[in-house]
């Protein structure tokens, strides 16, 4: 990584907002006043000073940089009651210095609760080396489900045991809505984001699914997708017509535009149909214009997709063969191995995911990372600590039981090896053993409809390199709502060596103090 001397700042603040992507008002939270938050860039080997103010008036709040190694940094990585308390509301702040360890494309969100389904959330790039020559960077192009309730009641709804439906699905913010099917205020062609081609250039385009349950499936009409990086992890470059996405996972790729100068296509992001989505059905495959140089931008395309209902229907990331990684990282001997059976069933008060038969819920006054450094390891049992000590390597082998969805699995701190997946018992080998595929977000599948005895698995390694209260939890909002949560404590002697920062420890006293007199009502994991 290089030593660039630069430091890039930016100012974030944390608010309530009315808003309406898709003409269909709601109440939100937004970064900056707009929605998507504001672009965050710098080089790699940057350093980034983030200025967070929560301007709520009755929550705390947090910023966390999906993907970003925190390496020496692990109380910047934004997750409360793992490594920092929550931000206190009416103008509570914290600075938040770190490395722009990794380059590529990702995001920036809350992680209070489901904070992020209403609206805080925005794009993350950080510059870097190129392995493949392109012509223009397009730059960010999320997509994500979009729900017309506040965060706060598709939370309730959930821990009463009834995942919401979403009802739209947005690129880059944008997304007509047909107003007939609402009774809130509505406002009719509200729009859709709209991306300039230039005939015979090669477009990179960084694609960011920043949803809170559905899986996209994103294409352009008429063009080949070419991956070449996924999440933060470069690969040789693979041609597709369609490419998946499960929530918080990131993919570059190159399109080269093979069309006429006058020419204008639909750019789409489908939401997957068999148990990839809870959709209500009205609204879910979002839609935005591509034109190129010399088309009439007000025009609307007329092209069609040649992606199938096959295509569509598969709730799973490629097979793992497909990408392979552009530097080697030679996968070791495990020195622990974990195995963790996911289920789900009510505790008699909701329904929860549980992990190793312990559902997660956090405590905001006691960070995981802050107990470790003081040499206290009396967690509680709901906490879900995994302290694989000094351990070099740990493997982690995830079984699923049931089939009420997929799990995008996430894990803080590292990027991953995934070694297996499929059904069943794990025979123990592995896929493409001398150069496994690496990445932050992998799913892990659903199981089988109507097969309540076989099991889905994956299974992933990473070598122990960063000290830290590291989470590993499922991406989707409402299941890890539900407690499909865990961290894992990685290296605590080195913790206890390490120097935190103050501000964020006296961010634990300020919120002390404010909910001694102002509790949170907590009605779910807390993240």
């Amino acid at each position: 990584m290089p030593n660039t001397g630069v430091t890039r700042t930016y100012d974030l603040h944390v608010s309530y907002q009315t808003i309406a992507p898709d003409g269909v008002t709601r109440n939100g939270l937004v970064f900056n006043g707009q929605y998507p938050g504001p672009l965050i860039e710098a080089n790699w080997g940057d350093w980034i000073l983030l200025k967070v103010t929560n301007d709520l008036t009755d929550e705390g709040t947090t910023v966390h940089c999906h993907g970003l190694l925190q390496k020496g940094t692990p109380w910047y990585d934004g997750v409360p009651a793992i490594a920092q308390c929550p931000i206190t509301p009416n103008g509570g702040t914290m600075e938040m210095l770190f490395r722009a360890d990794r380059y590529g494309s990702s995001w920036y969100h809350s992680h209070y609760s489901a904070q992020y389904s209403g609206g805080a959330h925005g794009p993350l790039v950080i510059y870097g080396p190129k392995h493949v020559e392109y012509d223009i960077d397009i730059g960010p192009v999320i997509v994500e489900d979009w729900f017309h309730a506040d965060y706060y009641s598709l939370v309730n709804r959930t821990m009463n045991g009834q995942a919401p439906p979403s009802n739209n699905n947005l690129i880059n913010g944008k997304m007509n809505y047909p107003c007939a099917n609402t009774t809130l205020p509505c406002t009719p062609n509200a729009g859709v984001s709209k991306f300039k081609f230039e005939s015979g250039k090669k477009h990179l385009l960084r694609l960011i699914n920043a949803g809170a349950e559905g899986t996209q499936k994103f294409s352009i009409d008429g063009h080949s997708l070419t991956i070449v990086a996924n999440d933060f992890v470069p690969i040789e470059p693979r041609t597709t017509n369609v490419v998946t996405l499960g929530i918080g996972q990131r993919a570059d790729v190159i399109v080269e535009a093979i069309g006429s100068p006058g020419d204008a296509y639909w750019m789409r992001s489908q939401l997957g149909t068999e148990r990839c989505t809870l959709n209500d059905g009205i609204s879910p495959n979002a839609l935005a214009a591509v034109y190129y140089e010399d088309a009439d931008t007000d025009s609307i395309p007329e092209t069609t997709s040649d992606v199938t209902s096959d295509q569509l229907a598969a709730c799973r990331n490629d097979d793992l063969g497909l990408s392979v990684p552009i530097c080697k990282i030679p996968l070791e001997e495990p020195t622990v191995t974990q195995e963790v059976d996911i289920t789900m069933r009510s505790n008699g008060t909701n329904f929860l995911w549980w992990m190793n038969n312990s559902s997660y819920r956090g405590d905001y006054n006691k960070p995981i990372l802050n107990l470790a450094k003081d040499n206290n390891f009396g967690f509680r049992p709901e906490w879900n600590v995994f302290n694989f000590g000094s351990n070099k390597t740990v493997r982690i082998h995830f079984i699923n039981h049931g089939f009420q969805g997929g799990h995008p699995m996430h894990l803080h701190g590292h990027d991953f090896h995934v070694l297996a997946e499929g059904y069943g018992e794990w025979d123990g080998s592995i896929v493409n053993p001398e150069n496994t595929l690496r990445r932050d977000v992998h799913f892990l599948q659903n199981g089988i409809p109507g097969d309540e005895v076989t099991p889905s698995y994956l299974v992933i390694q990473y070598e122990q390199d960063n000290p830290g209260s590291w989470p590993f939890h499922c991406h989707l909002a409402w299941h890890v709502s539900a407690g499909l949560f865990m961290s894992v404590l990685e290296r605590p002697e080195d913790i206890q060596a390490m120097k935190f920062d103050k501000d964020t420890l006296n961010g634990c006293k300020l919120w002390d103090a404010y909910t001694t007199s102002n509790p949170p009502n907590q009605i779910d994991s807390g993240l």
